[in-house]
């Protein structure tokens, strides 16, 4: 890639809109920041994206797909933290009134300002007074704290329940943890994905599909034993060198193998996960050595979280956090066990069943009866949670919330033997989190070539075969002769195959549709020509060496 002095980033970002990849939506209204259309091109290239994501997880085999509401009840994200959490912190420019990150605002002159807490962004913030993006001046409100969730209402007048649009795909997930466990008989470890929408009010949305207010999420929540022991091979990846930055350590390179076993990785199914990853990438087309992963440091780390990865990619905005893969510990499954008193747990039965003796008390039936009479099962309840330790004579409150007094004649020793097969858990969760308007982003960005031609800059996306939005580009030589037909007909061929995507295109020359080609990055062109009226041969024309080969149409349509 050219520097991004050189223009070539608003190349890309014009090229991108003239053809169709990504638009500002609403544009005819002025549009909206941090609102973007996947436009004729676009579209299909996200689509395939998420396919690929889909087909790469459920390999595993352990793997389900959901598809949840984006409309989420309020007492969900209360209960996950994001009503009281989901924040970002804000300044104001008093000129302007422009709201900013005052993160954001900080990158500049700290290393890792999203870590610094209010009291600490705003003592900052005066100190340097940046100049603000929009006017230069340098005169910023207070630091407060905005919730990042578009709040709506569920249902209509004074019975809507209040709500929110969800903010991620991975709650809905969450809360259906009983059937997902259902449908996997019981037995972990096992997986829920989900590729959808995810709202973000952000406050000032930059660097146009960087950070969005409405985006593009795939989630994977990876539900397993804590305690059970964990086979992981990891060897797929023992000749593949990887940049790693850990906590409180300067950049460096290993394997995934490697990291685990120095304990900077601390779960092997994170390590299989971030490898997983890795491939993902590199199967769409980033750059490898544009990949690291930057593990978050101790005052960055959720509090829940026992480990978690960004992966981050360099391209035209600098080093962009794409993916997350985090170690969640039981907090999600266990804070919503908690607000709702439904059972998330799951079940793990012992090799030998565990026997354990219990030395406890129990009534006297014979004294019982007759002193308590309609209390005596209450009483009989109350005494059998009492401890061994209690001494007689001893008051007690009953259930009914009557006060007795248990004199010795009253209780007898009760020794309790139980015997158990297994015991109830809530699940730990592993999550790998994929930003992927992000991702796209980076695709074109490293897909995107440039030479020299004619005194021209010549555009080819190089994008990879498997996701292109275009797989055929279809060319009449002239539109006449009955070639307008075939080229037509063959066009109509490819579009009924499934998975294929096919263009005709007839205006121009042949040069300048090659080009406009190459600039979507459609792997090959046909032609098609005279002498394909006489013997139903066409000219392939490869896009990224440009040979053209004669072959059948038959060939092209098996």
């Amino acid at each position: 890639m050219t520097e991004e002095g050189d223009g070539r980033l608003e190349r890309l970002n014009e090229m991108l809109k003239r053809r169709g990849f990504l638009l500002p939506a609403f544009g005819i209204y002025g549009g909206a920041k941090g609102l973007y259309d996947f436009g004729p091109v676009g579209g299909r290239l996200r689509s395939r994206v998420n396919q690929a994501w889909l087909d790469h997880w459920l390999q595993l085999g352990n793997i389900v797909e959901l598809s949840c509401p984006t409309v989420t009840p309020y007492e969900v994200l209360e209960a996950s933290g994001h009503v009281g959490e989901f924040s970002d912190f804000m300044t104001t420019c008093k000129a302007c009134e422009e709201a900013s990150r005052a993160d954001t605002l900080l990158e500049p002159h700290h290393p890792n300002p999203d870590a610094l807490k209010r009291d600490e962004l705003q003592e900052l913030l005066h100190s340097i007074n940046p100049e603000c993006p929009s006017c230069k001046a340098s005169d910023w409100s207070d630091v407060v704290a905005q919730n990042l969730m578009f709040n709506t209402t569920i249902g209509s007048g004074s019975s809507g329940r209040a709500g929110f649009i969800r903010p991620e795909t991975a709650q809905g997930m969450f809360t259906s943890f009983p059937s997902i466990y259902r449908h996997f008989r019981e037995r972990l470890p096992f997986g829920a994905v989900q590729v959808g929408k995810g709202y973000r009010n952000e406050i000032a949305p930059r660097q146009g599909m960087i950070r969005l207010r409405e985006f593009n999420m795939a989630e994977l929540e990876y539900f397993i034993d804590p305690e059970a022991p964990v086979d992981v091979d990891l060897s797929a990846w023992e000749n593949q060198i990887i940049t790693f930055i850990a906590q409180d350590s300067p950049e460096f390179t290993s394997t995934l193998a490697k990291a685990h076993e120095d304990g900077l990785i601390h779960h092997p199914t994170v390590a299989q996960f971030l490898g997983m990853t890795h491939d993902f990438l590199v199967n769409m087309g980033i750059i490898p050595s544009k990949i690291r992963f930057r593990q978050h440091e101790k005052d960055e780390m959720a509090h829940y979280a026992k480990d978690c990865w960004d992966i981050e990619i360099l391209g035209s905005y600098g080093w962009i956090e794409c993916v997350g893969v985090a170690h969640r510990g039981c907090y999600d499954l266990e804070s919503h066990h908690k607000a709702t008193g439904k059972s998330l747990h799951a079940r793990r039965e012992y090799a030998e069943p565990k026997t354990t003796i219990i030395d406890a008390w129990t009534i006297n039936g014979a004294t019982v009866g007759p002193t308590f009479k309609a209390l005596a099962g209450a009483v009989k309840v109350a005494v059998e949670e009492l401890p061994k330790s209690t001494q007689f004579p001893a008051q007690v409150t009953l259930s009914t919330g009557d006060t007795v007094t248990l004199e010795e004649q009253h209780v007898k020793p009760n020794q309790l033997t139980i015997k158990e097969t297994g015991e109830w858990y809530i699940p730990h969760v592993i999550e790998p989190a994929f930003g992927i308007d992000r991702i796209i982003w980076h695709m074109i960005d490293h897909a995107y070539h440039e030479s020299d031609k004619d005194g021209e800059v010549y555009t080819i996306m190089k994008l990879k075969d498997t996701i292109v939005p275009v797989d055929y580009a279809v060319f009449p030589l002239f539109e006449k002769d009955g070639m307008d037909q075939m080229a037509m007909e063959l066009h109509r061929t490819f579009c009924a195959s499934t998975g294929i995507v096919s263009m005709y295109d007839g205006s121009g020359s042949i040069g300048r549709r090659y080009a406009r080609a190459d600039e979507i990055g459609v792997p090959q062109c046909i032609t098609v020509d005279h002498q394909s009226l006489e013997d139903r041969t066409v000219t392939v024309r490869n896009r990224d060496n440009g040979e053209q080969t004669r072959v059948s149409i038959e060939s092209l349509t098996q």
